[in-house]
């Protein structure tokens, strides 16, 4: 996948998280869960714009790993968004496996780099 395929996927995942988020009863663990779910899902692709302009490959990698946590972090605030039944599950799915498969890709990639391969 190329670099601005992945730009345009994870603020995609962004604006997915945003209208989501939206969704959330207005309550106080509503408000605490959705807002974390809101930094770690726009910070994805903020943070993968930055790692596309690394310096070096070490910052690549550092950059690049911190995607990856931000991704991963996603799956657990909608974990407990689900678990906690605060929206049907069925609005999550998606969501979910989007993070997940994002987490993925970003794991590869951090491995790659750290490997020596081409980016």
């Amino acid at each position: 996948m190329e670099a601005n395929d992945l730009k345009a996927r994870t603020k995609q995942f962004a604006l997915s998280i945003i209208c989501f988020v939206e969704t959330i009863p207005q309550n106080q663990t509503g408000w605490v869960l959705g807002k974390q779910l809101l930094r770690a899902g726009t910070s994805v692709g903020a943070n993968y714009r930055a790692a596309c302009k690394s310096r070096s490959k070490a910052e690549f990698i550092a950059k690049i790993g911190v995607v990856e946590e931000e991704a991963d972090e996603c799956c657990y605030w909608l974990e407990l968004i689900n678990e906690s039944t605060l929206v049907h599950e069925s609005k999550i799915e998606k969501l979910y496996r989007e993070a997940s498969e994002l987490t993925a890709i970003m794991a590869a990639s951090r491995r790659s780099a750290s490997r020596g391969k081409d980016l």
